[in-house]
C-alpha cells in the first residue's frame, strides 16, 4: 500500500473550485455546472479511447455514476489514429497457443505468462462483442474476415477495418455505443462528460487511497472531482520525441500522475520505435504537423526497406526479414543509418501498383501525397519514431495497482502483455479486454470496498518552465531513443534534472512537468539496465544477459526523486507472485 506522503501539482484546498465546469460533450444533464465540492461520483474514467470507452461502457451498464475526463474531444486518442489493426485468433489453422507464442517471442523473456494467457484466450470474444456492437471489419470476396500478417505473427490473424482506418473504427463504434447506452433510460444521470479537461494529479486519502482527481479546465481553471476510485486510460507518452505517431495529448499525463499518487511504474525504459514514420520533404513540412505512420501491414503485404544506394536493410538480420519484431526492425535501420551516414531509409512498395494502394492504405495513400510523396510510384523515405509504451504503470489485466482505489488500462499500464517489446496489433486488442474486466471487476470491488476518507495536502512537486519542453524533446531524441549508451543517458538525466522552474500551473507548464518526470523515469531505467533486451538497445553492452531477467520498479519518494529497484519476474506490484514470466 502507498504512503500519503508523496508529491502533487494542485495543492489547492479540498473541494475547492476556480472555474465552472467545462463543456460536456453530451447532452447538459451529464454536465451539471460546478466541478466544485458538489461533484462526486462512483469512478472517474480519465481517457476515451479504446480502453476507457470500454471501461465506461461496462461500468454503466452495471448501474455506476461515472464522470469521464478528456483532454481534448471525446475521440482524440491514440486508439483513433490507430492503424494496423486488432489481433485475435480467428481462423480454422490457426490457434491461441500459436498466438501466445508469438506474443512472449516478441516480448523478449518479460512477458508475464497469465496476462498473456487472458489476452489471448479473452481477444476473439472482445472482437466478436464489438462487432456485436456495430464495428465493420473488412471482408473478402466470400465475406469472410480479411485476415493479415504483420511482423512477429506466424499466421493471418490481425483484423482490419477501412484497409487501414482499424483504430477509427474502434473509437467510432465504442463512442456511437456510448451515444445509446445514453439514450437508454437512466443512463445519462449517471454520466458526467467532462471534454476539454485535463488530468493534474490522482488525489489520495489518509490511508493512501484513491479518492478522485484534480483537473485543469480549458478556461485555466482547477477543480476537484470526488470519487470512490479512479481509472487512468490515458494512453502513451510519444510526446517525449519530436518524431512520434502519438496524438498531441499523450504527454504522459496518466504515469505522471499516478507516480505522485504512489503507484509504482514498471520497465519505463521500453518504449517501442515503429520502424516506418515518413520522413517528410523539407519542402512540404508544416510545424506541428502529425508524425504518418506507415503501417505494419504494408510490410506484411510485402514492401521491404532499402538504403539510399537501394540495398535491402533486413536481408541475413532475423530469419523473418522485414517482417522481424519491431525492437529488431528499428535497431536494424539505425545500425544502417549510423554506417552510411543517412538520416532515413526508404520504404519501397512500389509493386503494389494504385489498385492494391487505394483499396489497402487509402489512409496512408493520401497522407504520403499530401506530404509529396507518392508510394505508388517511388520508395516512401522513413524513419524510426516513437510509437508504443511497453512499460507503465504495474496493473493486472483488472487494472489493479497497488493504489487502492487505482486502477490502470490500455497503454499507460504494465499488465505483462508487452513484455519488452509489444506484439504487433495486441494493444488494441489489450485496451478491449482490460476495459471489459476492468469494469466488472470495480464494480464488485465497489460493492464491498471501505469508503475512502477525504483527500489529504501532499508536498508541492516542482514545476518545469515550458520552454523547456523543446529542449527535453531533442535531448530524449538525441540520447534516449533507439539506440542508447551509458555517456549519452547520464547527459540525459543531468539535461532533465535541470529544467528551469516555473511559478504558475497552466497547460503548458503541466506539460512540460509531466514531460520532464517521464523522461527522468525511462532514463533512469534505461541507465540501471545494462544490456540490450526487446526494445531496449544499448549500444556500448548489446547483448542480452540472463542476469537481467529482470523488471526495473520505480516509485517517487516524497520529496519527488525516483527510486528505481530490480524485481523478479512474476512478481506483482504488491510484492507477490502471481505470475510467471517467460
Amino acid at each position: 500500500m502507498t504512503s500519503p506522503s508523496g508529491t502533487q501539482l494542485f495543492p489547492g484546498s479540498p473541494g475547492s473550485s476556480a472555474s465552472p465546469a467545462s463543456s460536456s460533450a453530451r447532452a447538459s444533464s451529464a454536465s451539471p455546472a460546478g466541478a466544485g465540492a458538489g461533484r462526486r461520483c462512483d469512478v472517474v474514467v480519465v481517457g476515451t479511447g479504446a480502453a476507457g470507452l470500454s471501461t465506461v461502457l461496462g461500468l454503466l451498464a452495471l448501474g455506476l455514476e461515472v464522470a469521464v475526463v478528456t483532454r481534448a474531444g471525446l475521440t482524440d486518442s491514440s486508439t483513433d489514429w490507430a492503424q494496423g489493426g486488432l489481433a485475435a485468433v480467428w481462423a480454422a489453422g490457426d490457434s491461441t497457443g500459436a498466438h501466445r507464442s508469438d506474443t512472449l517471442a516478441a516480448g523478449a523473456g518479460l512477458c508475464g505468462r497469465q496476462a498473456v494467457a487472458e489476452l489471448v484466450d479473452g481477444a476473439p470474444g472482445a472482437v466478436r462483442r464489438l462487432i456485436d456492437l456495430g464495428a465493420r471489419f473488412d471482408t473478402d470476396s466470400l465475406g469472410r474476415i480479411d485476415l493479415h500478417l504483420e511482423g512477429g505473427h506466424h499466421a493471418r490473424r490481425i483484423l482490419h477495418a477501412g484497409g487501414d482506418q482499424s483504430g477509427h473504427e474502434v473509437e467510432r463504434t465504442l463512442s456511437s455505443a456510448l451515444d445509446s447506452a445514453l439514450a437508454a433510460s437512466g443512463a445519462g444521470e449517471r454520466l458526467q462528460m467532462l471534454s476539454g479537461t485535463r488530468l493534474i494529479d490522482v488525489l489520495t486519502d489518509s490511508q493512501g487511497r484513491a479518492c478522485g482527481v484534480s483537473v485543469l479546465e480549458a478556461d485555466g481553471g482547477t477543480a476537484r472531482i470526488g470519487a470512490r476510485a479512479v481509472v487512468l486510460a490515458t494512453g502513451g507518452i510519444g510526446q517525449l520525441w519530436p518524431t512520434t505517431t502519438n496524438p498531441p495529448v499523450a504527454t504522459g499525463d496518466g504515469l505522471a500522475a499516478a507516480l505522485r499518487a504512489g503507484a509504482v511504474c514498471r520497465d519505463a525504459e521500453f518504449m517501442q520505435f515503429h520502424p516506418t514514420i515518413l520522413v517528410v520533404p523539407p519542402a512540404r513540412r508544416i510545424p506541428g504537423d502529425r508524425g504518418v505512420l506507415i503501417s505494419e501491414a504494408v510490410r506484411g503485404e510485402g514492401a521491404f526497406l532499402v538504403d539510399g544506394s537501394g540495398r535491402r536493410v533486413m536481408t541475413g538480420v532475423h530469419p523473418l526479414a522485414d517482417l522481424a519484431p519491431r525492437d529488431v526492425v528499428s535497431a536494424a535501420e539505425q545500425m544502417r543509418m549510423i554506417a552510411t551516414g543517412e538520416d532515413h531509409l526508404f520504404l519501397d512498395a512500389t509493386s503494389f501498383g494504385s489498385q492494391r494502394w487505394e483499396r489497402s492504405f487509402p489512409s496512408i495513400l493520401q497522407m504520403c501525397r499530401e506530404r509529396g510523396i507518392d508510394p505508388v510510384v517511388e520508395p516512401i523515405p522513413v524513419r524510426p519514431g516513437a510509437h508504443y509504451h511497453c512499460g507503465g504503470v504495474a496493473a493486472t489485466m483488472t487494472g489493479l495497482t497497488g493504489v487502492p482505489g487505482l486502477r490502470a488500462v490500455g497503454e499507460v499500464a504494465c499488465t505483462g502483455v508487452q513484455g519488452a517489446n509489444r506484439l504487433a496489433s495486441n494493444s488494441l486488442t489489450e485496451a478491449l479486454v482490460m476495459g471489459e474486466r476492468t469494469a466488472a471487476d470495480l464494480a464488485g470491488w465497489l460493492s464491498s470496498a471501505p469508503a475512502a476518507g477525504p483527500a489529504v495536502e501532499r508536498a508541492a512537486a516542482r514545476l518545469v518552465d515550458h520552454r523547456e519542453i523543446d529542449p527535453i524533446r531533442a535531448v530524449m531524441e538525441r540520447d534516449v531513443s533507439v539506440m542508447r549508451d551509458a555517456d549519452g543517458l547520464r547527459r540525459a538525466l543531468g539535461r532533465l534534472d535541470a529544467t528551469a522552474g516555473a511559478d504558475r500551473l497552466d497547460d503548458l507548464v503541466l506539460t512540460a512537468t509531466n514531460l520532464a518526470l517521464v523522461g527522468r523515469l525511462v532514463a533512469g531505467a534505461a541507465t540501471m539496465r545494462t544490456e540490450s533486451r526487446g526494445c531496449h538497445r544499448r549500444l556500448d553492452i548489446p547483448e542480452r544477459s540472463d542476469a537481467w531477467r529482470l523488471h526495473i520498479d520505480t516509485r517517487m519518494d516524497s520529496c519527488g526523486g525516483l527510486v528505481l529497484t530490480r524485481t523478479e519476474p512474476g512478481t506483482d506490484r504488491h510484492g507477490g507472485r502471481d505470475q510467471e514470466a517467460a
